[in-house]
């Protein structure tokens, strides 16, 4: 069965299965970028806590270094490692959504194929635009 043969119900899911996996592609690109700013901020914390407050320490402010507080960048690095923690259980609940929803499309079309497949050896019994509710497609 070629793509233009491909009923337009099984196309729509066809399409609605493939945005989702590129959904859940970029969820993962973003999680797996947020992690590794964690990991950045957790060492820079490492390090400047090795530092007294007498020692000079400077921050990252585009291309320049820029002399700083020693105590308000420990705050500053906290904060950004608690934003990072929580970006990341947000992201990781959208990612398990999104897995979900890609299972129930994949189990929905599978199902669907499964219908044309046993209706097409059998007289055509499946078919989409039929008024007959036990041919009906199942709800989205």
């Amino acid at each position: 069965m070629s793509e233009q043969e491909l009923p337009p119900w099984l196309k729509e899911q066809l399409a609605r299965l493939q945005q989702l996996q590129q959904n859940l592609q970029a969820i993962m690109m973003q999680k797996q970028q947020v992690e590794i700013e964690k990991v950045e901020t957790e060492r820079a914390l490492d390090e400047l806590k090795k530092t007294t407050s007498d020692d000079t320490v400077y921050k990252l402010a585009g291309p320049l270094l820029v002399k700083s507080n020693r105590d308000d960048l420990i705050k500053d690095l906290d904060e950004k490692k608690e934003l990072s923690n929580t970006r990341i259980v947000v992201l990781g609940k959208q990612e398990s959504r999104v897995k979900e929803n890609l299972k129930e499309v994949e189990n929905k079309i599978n199902q669907m194929v499964q219908m044309a497949q046993s209706g097409s050896s059998g007289n055509n019994a499946f078919n989409p635009s039929s008024s007959s509710p036990s041919h009906s497609l199942p709800p989205k």
